[in-house]
């Protein structure tokens, strides 16, 4: 197998990644956060967390990044000389994940704790506080939905660059 096809093969599988990972991301935020954040304190206890829930979101996106670490870091380094006046393109993604990498334990965990436990009745009681925090983390989920999306596009067009030109 070339580099070339392991690079397209790398870069298909970081891109399903992120498309679904969009796709979680939009329902998060648009369906779910919409419930919860709708009213609160009331609204909050509609919050995917705890054991009136199956699944916890995090059980869902932490393999996906798993997948979406492979895949990207795999692409990079597979496609690194074949799209080298590219590059820009194939740090895109990596960039991307690293700024939400970061991000992840620093801001939003701690707004989804403080959130949760509101939703419970403890912590946060001020009502004009709680609303403030839930529009904090629908504009810092908003950038997060946005990262992906510039990972998305930057994987689109890498294997739009890739595909090697075939002539009528």
């Amino acid at each position: 197998m070339t580099r070339v096809r392991v690079a397209q093969t790398l870069l298909w599988l970081a891109l399903v990644g992120w498309a679904i990972g969009l796709g979680a991301k939009l329902f998060d935020l648009v369906v779910l956060g919409s419930a919860w954040g709708a009213n609160p304190p009331e609204s909050l206890a509609l919050m995917p967390y705890g054991a009136k829930y199956p699944v916890d979101p995090g059980l869902f996106f932490q393999p996906l990044s798993a997948l979406l670490l492979l895949g990207t870091l795999g692409a990079v380094v597979a496609a690194w000389r074949a799209l080298a006046s590219h590059r820009c393109w194939l740090v895109a993604p990596l960039a991307a994940f690293a700024v939400i990498w970061a991000l992840t334990p620093t801001v939003y965990w701690p707004m989804i704790e403080a959130l949760r436990v509101a939703g419970a009745g403890k912590g946060v009681r001020d009502v004009v506080e709680l609303q403030a925090l839930v529009s904090r983390w629908m504009w810092w989920d908003s950038l997060r939905t946005a990262l992906i999306a510039v990972g998305l596009v930057a994987l689109v067009r890498l294997l739009v660059l890739i595909e090697p030109r075939r002539t009528p």
